[in-house]
């Protein structure tokens, strides 16, 4: 990832006082550079190289024991609690449309500093980071402060209207005009960490969906707004999720990926949204690293900034993208599958690399946001009761600690890509032998190769 150099040049201070060695690069932030990287210093005494080729391996061995055995999990889902629903929906997404609105006003009237800043630091660090890690383990939250289905309810019966306009004929294509948007706002644009820029572009999107949506139903947020589709697939992977029925709701517990299994087969556009979704998130990682620096002729060791690669920056992710659909479709025209239900496997790479890829981030990050919370006003006050800290980044170079973050990141990506391996071979169905799956399980060892390696090479900073 990238982030504009005033910024990153703030975060290289802040490492510089925490640790000498932590000034090589600059630790990463929302939209920023770095989000999956360690430090050098530490990173290169790490046997990544092993990590690596023992997880291949262990990807590759699952595949063709389950292939052959046929003997997999049974991922059933147990009933946990059965409940009147306590807050409406309406309710709870109108408080989510209060808040982006008063994150907006912070973001136009607030400091530019993005981190001094609620705007930048809520958005990035816990709407993009923490939400969609926490629904992959509690199910989809982000369906309670959706910031659009109640303000859309309640103009819709203020309105009588009940009818559409035919925009669901449309499936996900909305949706991924979205994400590419906003893959390049992150990956690719000048300011995506500028609290006025971020705060005006949401506001703009926002208002733009409300008028969608109340144009042609709710229901179209689950297909039209990327957001929504988004944290709607990866919480597929949570062992724990609420399924609401009228007025009430149910718990439910299972193995991780047993909601996959119970969805229809996506959509052609669904299919192209993820992988998109997949796309964007490996070349985030790919566009920081000595290799693609090399590939556009830039000198990793002095990056002349965001504006000077923007061109190559969007050739790259497009060229990201193409080839990824090239590849999901093209391992599984290889095995005669079809791809509407295998492709749903891929929700749980997106979902594991997503966490991998953001995790040192929301370590970073995550304590101005804390800060923040606890000091919106930034008056030395204490509204989360919190006593008075420093943010710190001494952690990244002791080498106690991240290799133990570097273990955690080696188990999302891992795990992540077993469970992919396991779902497709269920997706697929008894008939799909060992030949049929080959194309398929090359492609998740190369995938779980590049997640691995995007998180542990040589980094510009």
């Amino acid at each position: 990832m990238s982030a504009t150099r005033e910024f990153s040049s703030k975060i290289r201070a802040s490492a510089r006082l925490a640790c000498p060695a932590a000034a090589l690069i600059p630790v990463l932030f929302p939209a920023v550079a770095q989000a999956c990287a360690l430090p050098p210093s530490v990173l290169l005494t790490l046997p990544t190289g092993h990590y690596i080729t023992a997880a291949a391996l262990t990807v590759a061995l699952t595949a063709v024991l389950g292939a052959v055995s046929g003997r997999l999990p049974a991922f059933t889902a147990h009933l946990l609690l059965d409940r009147p629903v306590i807050l409406p929906q309406v309710l709870t997404s109108y408080l989510g449309f209060l808040v982006l609105m008063g994150l907006c006003l912070i973001g136009w009237l607030g400091n530019r500093d993005p981190m001094h800043n609620l705007m930048t630091l809520v958005f990035w660090t816990g709407v993009w980071i923490a939400l969609p890690l926490a629904s992959m383990l509690f199910g989809n939250l982000w369906r309670a402060v959706n910031p659009w289905t109640g303000p859309v309810r309640i103009v819709r019966s203020l309105l009588g209207r009940s009818s559409g306009i035919g925009l669901a004929r449309l499936g996900h294509a909305p949706a991924i005009l979205g994400l590419a948007g906003f893959s390049w706002f992150q990956t690719v644009s000048l300011y995506p960490d500028d609290p006025s820029v971020l705060a005006s572009l949401a506001a703009v999107y926002w208002l733009a969906i409300f008028v969608l949506a109340v144009a042609e139903g709710e229901e179209w947020l689950d297909k039209g707004e990327f957001l929504t589709v988004f944290f709607t697939m990866i919480s597929r992977v949570a062992p724990l999720w609420h399924e609401a029925q009228g007025r009430r709701t149910r718990l439910y517990a299972g193995w991780p990926g047993a909601q996959v299994l119970r969805l229809p087969p996506l959509t052609p556009s669904a299919v192209v949204f993820v992988t998109l979704a997949l796309a964007g998130l490996s070349f985030d990682g790919l566009s920081e690293t000595f290799w693609w620096l090399g590939l556009i002729g830039e000198n990793p060791l002095e990056p002349t900034g965001r504006s000077a690669v923007v061109w190559a920056n969007t050739l790259g992710l497009l060229a990201a993208f193409v080839v990824t659909l090239a590849l999901v479709l093209g391992v599984v025209r290889l095995g005669r599958m079809a791809a509407g239900p295998v492709v749903l496997s891929f929700l749980a790479i997106a979902a594991g690399y997503h966490a991998a890829h953001y995790l040192v981030m929301l370590l970073t990050a995550g304590q101005y946001t804390l800060a923040a919370l606890n000091d919106p006003l930034f008056t030395g006050d204490s509204w989360l009761g919190l006593p008075p800290f420093y943010v710190s980044f001494g952690f990244v170079t002791d080498p106690a600690v991240m290799p133990l973050i570097y273990g955690a990141q080696f188990a999302a990506i891992l795990a992540a890509h077993l469970l992919a391996v396991v779902l497709g071979l269920k997706l697929a169905g008894g008939a799909a032998g060992l030949r049929a799956h080959l194309p398929l399980t090359l492609l998740m060892v190369a995938y779980t190769i590049l997640g691995l390696w995007l998180l542990s090479t040589a980094r510009a900073g």
